[in-house]
This record gives structure tokens, sequence and C-alpha cells, in this order.
């Protein structure tokens, strides 16, 4: 099951998520509609998972995860040809909205739900191995995706890559995650039970805050990296490059997870994972030489790929793994909203600030006020025993 969530998470972010970068200008150059209004759709799509990532939350936590990414693979081929075949905008954006909702039901946090579960204990372990193999997504299909497109369109690019999708990832789903599902663990604590109180209560709202303040600052942070080294003299292929590296760094992060776990406190990684950020993201800011700029992409990778194991784990460490999925799914769906929205305000916020090295010192303060949203949000008891499962 881990093996097959390794694969379809590869081919479903390549697919539906990273393809679309690599194709936006050609679509653009193609129908004559705006980069802006092509952006629009695919951030539409970025919404709809977030608002579907909640039921699918309660669906998973019931039944498992077997029946909603199934049919999530199947809904995301359909919805790919729509946007292959669209005519006009509106059955663009519908396409879209249609493969948001795919995403929802078949990108990290169904998986991680289904891990949680299924792995008990070692699902701390299962998720660094499934984040690892999904940071290799864009590797493989942005390559695959410009070589497409430079041979065909980006029309039959997307047919191709739907055709790849529903070969890959429908068999996979339907057959791979066909193991028994288990039942929830015992909560910890009878709060910990009522999913409800733990969604209200002031420790999860923070929780939400602190998610989202670290979430925008660090992909307004990587939307904007190319322009502001472009911006500090890069060539726009050194730019591209030390933009890939961040990605190598994501792995190196992800890798020192385990060794970082054992060593620190729940409140400790995650007010740290986000002082890091507001540091990596403020030296970005002020460095000017191109080695200093090249380390801190790679450092900032670094944080990401911890921040990445943070947020997966954030809802165990604290109320355990009883209603990890609709708990999860309630913690996502602003995060995705606002990973959707930071592009557009990083562009709002350079046109304010004059320039990308000040909306780089913004954004630092924005991470910075998440690590202090951060320090709060451990509920008002004991955590111990919780910790002790989480380990």
């Amino acid at each position: 099951m881990l093996i097959t969530l390794c694969l379809t998470e590869i081919t479903s972010w390549g697919i539906l998520y990273y393809a679309f970068p690599v194709l936006a200008v050609s679509i653009s150059a193609d129908t004559g509609w705006s980069l802006s209004m092509t952006t629009a759709a695919f951030s539409v799509s970025q919404l709809a998972a977030a608002l579907t990532g909640i039921p699918v939350g309660r669906v998973i936590d019931r039944a498992g995860p077997r029946t909603v990414m199934t049919a999530g693979s199947v809904l995301a081929v359909p919805a790919l040809i729509a946007v292959a075949l669209a005519p006009n905008p509106a059955v663009f954006f519908a396409g879209w909205l249609a493969a948001g909702v795919a995403m929802g039901a078949v990108l990290y946090p169904p998986a991680f739900a289904a891990l949680t579960r299924w792995f008990g204990a070692d699902h701390v372990k299962a998720l660094m191995i499934l984040t690892l193999c999904g940071g290799f997504a864009s590797t493989v299909f942005a390559p695959l995706t410009a070589t497409l497109v430079q041979h065909t369109d980006w029309r039959a690019t997307y047919f191709t890559l739907a055709a790849v999708l529903a070969v890959v990832t429908i068999p996979a789903h339907l057959f791979g995650l066909a193991g028994p599902w288990p039942n929830p663990p015992t909560a910890a604590s009878p709060a910990d039970d009522d999913h409800g109180a733990v969604s209200r209560s002031p420790a999860f709202a923070l929780l939400v805050v602190a998610s989202s303040l670290g979430a925008f600052a660090v992909f307004a942070g990587v939307f904007n990296l190319v322009p502001l080294l472009i911006e500090r003299g890069f060539s726009p292929s050194l730019a591209a490059l030390t933009l890939g590296l961040g990605g190598a760094g994501q792995v190196l992060g992800r890798i020192g997870y385990l060794p970082l776990l054992a060593r620190t406190t729940v409140r400790g990684r995650i007010v740290g994972a986000f002082a890091a950020t507001a540091v990596v993201t403020a030296m970005t800011g002020w460095a000017t030489t191109a080695f200093a700029l090249i380390t801190l992409s790679i450092g900032a990778g670094v944080v990401r790929g911890i921040t990445t194991l943070v947020k997966a784990t954030a809802v165990t460490d604290r109320w355990g793994a009883t209603h990890y999925g609709r708990l999860n799914g309630l913690l996502s769906a602003p995060v995705v909203i606002v990973m959707a929205l930071a592009p557009w305000a990083g562009t709002v916020l350079t046109t304010w600030t004059g320039s990308y090295a000040r909306t780089y010192f913004v954004l630092a303060a924005v991470a910075g006020l998440a690590a202090l949203a951060a320090c709060a949000t451990m509920p008002a008891r004991d955590h111990r025993l919780v910790q002790a499962t989480s380990r």
C-alpha cells in the first residue's frame, strides 16, 4: 500500500499540478487568453481541492482511502480532457474546477490519512518515505511535459498525460489500496475523541493560523525567487537552476526529519520550522552574491522539506490519530487556499514594496508571525502520552 501511494502520488502530483506551470505559456500563446487568466483557472482548482479535502477526510476516517482515491483518479481523467478540449475560458475553468475536486481526493492529505491509520506508531517513517518519493514528481513530469509539448502542442500533451494518469492511478488505487481498514486507535484522552471540540479549540485555531501564515511565506517566496534572482543579476537559466536546487534541499530536509524528531519536542519543531523560514527568507532578501543566494535556496528547500512533515504530523502529535482524516482536512483547507493565492499576493507585495528584495523582508515578517502563533498550538493538557505515541 505504501508502494502504491508512492507511485500514485508521483503521478498525480506530476500530472495534475506540476504539468501546468510548464504548459501555461503555451496555453496562453495558443489560445490568446492572458497568462493571468489561465493561472486564475489553476488557482480555482486549488480552492476546489481545499474544500474537497474536508469531506474526503471524513470518508477516509470512516471507510478508508480506496473508494475515494479511486473516484478521484477516475474524475481527474475527464477533467484533464475537458481542459485539453476547452474552446473557451468557461470550459477551461470548468475543467480545472473538476480537476481540483480530483486533487482533493488524490494528493497528499488523503494519502497522509491513509498511512497514518495503516502504519500506526510507525506512521512518521511511512510519511517520510511518501514525501521523499513525491518530491520526484516535478523531476519526472516537468521534463516529460516539456518534451511532449515541444513535439506536439499543449492540448495533445494533456491528452497524453490524462492517458498516463488513467493507466497508472486508477488500477493502482483500486487494487493496491484494497487492504483491510484498521479500526481507529483509541484516543489518548476523552478530549481527543471529540473531534468537534478539537476543531473548535484555541490550539487548533492557532495551528490553522500558524500553518496558513507559514504556507503563505513559503509559497510566495518560491514563486518570486526566479524574479528576485534575475533582479540580482542572475541569468534566467541560472535562476531556474537555483530554484531547482531548492528541490534537492527538500529531499535532504525530509531525510533529516527522523533524527530531528528524536531530539525535539512537538512545539519546538513547529516553532523552529517557521522561525527558520523567517530567517532564511530575510537572508534571501538581503543577500546579493550568487554563492549566498544559491546556498540560501538549498537551505530554504531543507526547511520546506522539514515543514512538510511537521504539518503532516501536526494533528497526530497533538490529538492522536483517531480522527486524523477529518481534522487534517480542516487544517489543510485554509493552507491550500493560501497556497493558491500566494503567487498573486506575492506579485501585489512586490508592486507595493517596489522590489522583490523588500518583498522577502515582508514575507520573513509573516513567517515570524507564524512562529509566534505556533507557540500556542499545544492543547491545554498533558501531551506526554500523545508525544510518546507519535514518536
